[in-house]
C-alpha cells in the first residue's frame, strides 16, 4: 500500500496489485494445458516450438525452466516434488527476462570472414570521463567500455611536459593526462572480459621518433604474445574476427617525423551549438546529423578527410622501424581528393578516417563508392569537433553505407548512443556484427547497394505491447510523482533505413505501478537487417517535462518471435533491477 500526502491534509492510498495475465497469455496456457489449470514441462516445450520460434528445445532444458519457476515462487511446493504450471506461473515464466530474453544471447554468426564484413564496436577518444575540453583523463573508462563489449579503443598520444615520457589526452584542451603505460595495462587486463574476439587500439600520435620507439618497447612489454603483428609485406586481406581470438591489434598511420604542435591561431568565423542532447534523454536520432555550412563548397573533396590525423603528404620518417611493425591495421589515404581516398586498391587494404560531416558530405556524390571501398576496407567515422559535451551522432548514417567503426563516445548518453548499444547486443554482445548480405553483394555489373535507392518492403514487424511492472522495486514511491503514483506510457519506434524511421506511442496509464496497455503497432520494413527497435518508457506529467522512466534498443534481425519479456535499462544503457516490459513479436513477410 502506498500513501500520497495531499494538501497537508489528506493522504490517497493506492495499493501495488499484481495484474492479471493479459488475454493472450490466458489463451495459450488454455489451449497448452490439457485441463486448462496445469501445464506440464512437454506440454510447455510445445508451446515454446510451436508458438516462440524455439526449434530443437529440449526437455531437459524446459525442466530446468519448470524448476527455477517454481522455486521462486512457492519456495516450499517445489520441495514437494510439484513439476507442473499454473497460470500465474506460465506467466512470471513469459514475465522473466532472464528465462525468456527478447533477443538471441549467444554467439551465432560466422565468424570467419574479414574484419572488413563486420560492424565493430568502437569507442573515440575512450580516455576521456567526461567532456571534451576539460575533463580528467582516465583508465576507467577504457576499462568500462571494454566491459561492455566495446573492441576499439582509441588513444591520443602526446609528449609529457619535459618530453621524456608518453601521455594519453585530448590535445589542445584543458583535459588533464593518464599516462599511456596505465591505459596499455588496463586494455591488457579488461580486454577480453566481455568478449573473446580481438581488440583494436587506434593511436593518433604526436611524438618524436625517439618516443615512438618508447611506445613500441611498452606496447610489447605489455601485450607480448597477444599482439598481433603483420610483418610479411603488404596486407591483401584482412584477418578474421575467428583467427584473432584473444589477440590485440593496433591501427594507425606509419611513423612520420614529429612536427612541434604551435598554438592554432585561426580563428573561427563561427561556433557550432552543440546540439546533441536537447532534452535529459537526448535528442531523436533522425535530427541527430552533421551540421552543414552554408557555405561548405562540395567541390572540395580535401575538405571531407580528416588530414590531422591521416596526411599521407606529410614528410614521413621511417626511423622507428620498431613503432612501424606494430601496425596491423595501417589508416592513412593516398594523394589526391575523396576519389582517391575510397579507392579500392588490388593488394592493399586500409583504414580510412572521416568525420560525421565528410560523410554526409560524401554520402550525396559517392554513396556507392564508400559501400564498395568498405566491401574490402575500413571505414572509420568519429564525431564531429563541436560535440563539446561528449554527445553523439546518428550512427545509421555510417552503418548504410557500410561503415564498420562508427566511433561514439561511450561516457555520454543519448538516444544516438542507446542506438549504439542497440546494435552491438546482436551476435550475443561480443562487439563484431556481421554486416547484412547487401553491403558485401557486387551485381554483375560491379554495382553495389546505393543507400539513397527507395525499397520495396521485405516485412513487417507487428509489436504488441501487454503491460510493464518492476518499477515499485527500482525506484521510490515518489520519485515520478510526489501526490500519486505515476501515469505510464511507451515510444515504440524504429531507426534503420530512411523508409522504416518512425515512432509510435500507446495511451497513458492513470495512476498504476503496473501500466496494462494492449496495444499493438505494424511496422513495414525496408530494411529489416539493419532496423533496431527503439522501446522508451515515459511518465506523463501534465504540468512539467514528461519523466523518463526506462528505455532498451534491440536488433530487429536477432528478435525472438512470440511472447516475451523485456527489461529496460536507464539513461546510460545500465539495465534496471527489476523494470520491464511484456511484449509480443511477429513478422509478417512481403507477399509481392
Amino acid at each position: 500500500m502506498g500513501s500520497y500526502r495531499v494538501c497537508c491534509c489528506f493522504t490517497r492510498k493506492f495499493k501495488v496489485t499484481e495484474a492479471d495475465p493479459p488475454p493472450d497469455v490466458k489463451e495459450a496456457f488454455g489451449k497448452y494445458s490439457d485441463d486448462g489449470i496445469h501445464m506440464t514441462a512437454d506440454q510447455l516445450r510445445r508451446f515454446i516450438e510451436e508458438c516462440q520460434g524455439g526449434d530443437g528445445v529440449s526437455i531437459s532444458d524446459v525442466e530446468r525452466i519448470v524448476e527455477q519457476v517454481l522455486h521462486k515462487r512457492h519456495p516450499i511446493t517445489s520441495l514437494i516434488n510439484r513439476k507442473t504450471f499454473t497460470l500465474e506461473d506460465f506467466h512470471h515464466y513469459l514475465f522473466n527476462s532472464e528465462l525468456n530474453p527478447p533477443i538471441i544471447s549467444q554467439i551465432h554468426q560466422d565468424m570467419d570472414a574479414p574484419l572488413s564484413h563486420y560492424f565493430i564496436y568502437t569507442g573515440h577518444n575512450s580516455y576521456l570521463t567526461g567532456n571534451q575540453l576539460s575533463s580528467p583523463c582516465s583508465e576507467v573508462p577504457i576499462i568500462k567500455a571494454l566491459k561492455r563489449g566495446v573492441r576499439v579503443i582509441e588513444l591520443d598520444l602526446w609528449p609529457n611536459s619535459s618530453k621524456d615520457n608518453v601521455h594519453v589526452l585530448h590535445g589542445r584542451t584543458l583535459t588533464t593526462p593518464v599516462e599511456l603505460i596505465r591505459c596499455l595495462r588496463s586494455i591488457k587486463e579488461h580486454a577480453f572480459t566481455a568478449s573473446p574476439y580481438p581488440v583494436i587500439i587506434t593511436l593518433e600520435d604526436h611524438l618524436t621518433p625517439d618516443l615512438q620507439a618508447k611506445v613500441a618497447q611498452m606496447v610489447t612489454s605489455t601485450f607480448g604474445e597477444m599482439l598481433f603483428c603483420y610483418n610479411s609485406g603488404k596486407m591483401k586481406e584482412l584477418p578474421t574476427p575467428e583467427s584473432l581470438k584473444y589477440r590485440i591489434l593496433i591501427s594507425t598511420k606509419p611513423p612520420k617525423e614529429y612536427l612541434e604542435a604551435e598554438e592554432d591561431k585561426r580563428t573561427k568565423s563561427q561556433r557550432v551549438k552543440d546540439s546533441g542532447e536537447d532534452d535529459v534523454w537526448g535528442e531523436e536520432p533522425s535530427r541527430a546529423v552533421a551540421y552543414k555550412d552554408k557555405n561548405d563548397k562540395y567541390e572540395s573533396d580535401e575538405s571531407f578527410i580528416d588530414h590531422d590525423v591521416e596526411d599521407y603528404d606529410l614528410k614521413r620518417s621511417d626511423s622507428c622501424p620498431a613503432y612501424k611493425s606494430l601496425i596491423a591495421i595501417h589508416a592513412g589515404k593516398p594523394k589526391g581528393g575523396l576519389t582517391e581516398a575510397l579507392e579500392v586498391e588490388k593488394d592493399k587494404v586500409r583504414r580510412l578516417s572521416l568525420s560525421e560531416q565528410g560523410l554526409e558530405k560524401a554520402a550525396e556524390h559517392h554513396q556507392q563508392q564508400i559501400v564498395r571501398f568498405t566491401q574490402k576496407n575500413i571505414l572509420r567515422i568519429y564525431p564531429k569537433g563541436t560535440r563539446f559535451t561528449s554527445s553523439n551522432y546518428k550512427p545509421l548514417v555510417g552503418w548504410l553505407h557500410g561503415a564498420q567503426m562508427v566511433a561514439f563516445n561511450m561516457q555520454g548518453y543519448g538516444r544516438s548512443l542507446w542506438l549504439m548499444h542497440g546494435m552491438f547486443r546482436a551476435n550475443g554482445g561480443c562487439g563484431y556484427v556481421k554486416k547484412p548480405d547487401f553491403l558485401m553483394t557486387s551485381g554483375p555489373n560491379n554495382e553495389v547497394f546505393d543507400p539513397k535507392a527507395k525499397l520495396q518492403v521485405k516485412t513487417t514487424l507487428k509489436v504488441k505491447i501487454y503491460m510493464g511492472d518492476g518499477w515499485h522495486l527500482d525506484f521510490k514511491q515518489t520519485h515520478f510523482d510526489t501526490y500519486s503514483p505515476p501515469d505510464f506510457y511507451t515510444r515504440v519506434g524504429i531507426s534503420g533505413g530512411p523508409g522504416d524511421e518512425v515512432m509510435r506511442k500507446t495511451k497513458p496509464m492513470e495512476d498504476n505501478w503496473t501500466p496494462v496497455w494492449n496495444e499493438e503497432f505494424v511496422f513495414p520494413l525496408t530494411l529489416p537487417e539493419i532496423a533496431l527497435l527503439r522501446i522508451e518508457v515515459h511518465e506523463y506529467d501534465m504540468s512539467e517535462k514528461d519523466d523518463f522512466a526506462g528505455q532498451i534498443c534491440l536488433p530487429v534481425s536477432e528478435l525472438r518471435p512470440g511472447i516475451r519479456a523485456v527489461p529496460l535499462c536507464n539513461r546510460k544503457g545500465d539495465p534496471y533491477t527489476s523494470a520491464r516490459l511484456l511484449m509480443r513479436f511477429e513478422f509478417v513477410p512481403n507477399e509481392s
